[in-house]
């Protein structure tokens, strides 16, 4: 197998993106697969055609893509992108769009189709916090998600599984920004192996209860 994991350059002012922080210092090979990273631009649009060219050269089995998600306290698969660019602040090439879909002839939304109950619980099973999200906002994270599935379906391409992660702050990031959590780097860069391993060993996702009352 070969799996491709993406991660984002910083923006608004950060400093860093543990996204990709992580994402560059992840083994070559996890579970057996073949790992192949890139770093993609903060930029709506861009950074899906950057995945989608990606995707054509390197024909993976699967794409993790992962953000960063300051103010998150836990590691978060994302269930489902939806269709709707609305962005609270500019993106790195100074786009804001508001109330526009990412997509003029996609569906409202697409689920992931990577196993995302199995990688909470294995990131769980490493000793670290996860839970499992049902939005992953409407910033460039989500616009990435859905443009990805989406590309992958006008394609003809599903059998390419495709899902986003969400990680928290490193603490130097939330030693600036008080009362946010954070997680250490290295934690973050053992619960994306644990996640990507599930990736490679799990097809149908468990039924477990991971959903959430509000």
């Amino acid at each position: 197998m070969r799996i491709l994991v993406t991660g984002f350059d910083p923006f608004d002012g950060e400093s860093c993106n543990p996204s990709w922080d992580a994402v560059s210092q992840l083994s070559e090979q996890i579970a057996g697969a073949e790992i192949v990273t890139k770093c993609v631009p903060t930029e709506f649009r861009r950074a899906t055609v950057e995945v989608s060219e990606a995707i054509d050269e390197l024909a993976p089995d699967a794409v993790v893509l992962v953000g960063q998600a300051g103010g998150r306290a836990d590691v978060t698969p994302e269930r489902v992108a939806i269709n709707l660019e609305d962005a609270r602040i500019p993106d790195n090439a100074g786009a804001q769009p508001i109330d526009v879909p990412v997509a003029d002839d996609g569906p409202a939304a697409y689920f992931s189709t990577l196993p995302v109950k199995a990688m909470v619980s294995a990131i769980r099973d490493a000793g670290l916090p996860a839970s499992l999200s049902n939005s992953a906002g409407t910033f460039v994270c989500n616009d990435l998600m859905y443009g990805v599935l989406h590309y992958l379906a006008v394609t003809g391409r599903t059998a390419i599984r495709s899902g986003f992660v969400h990680v928290p702050f490193v603490p130097e990031q939330a030693a600036r920004h008080e009362g946010t959590p954070s997680l250490p780097l290295d934690d973050i860069v053992c619960a994306l192996s644990a996640a990507i391993e599930a990736v490679v060993t799990v097809q149908d996702d468990p039924q477990i209860a991971l959903g959430t009352t509000h």
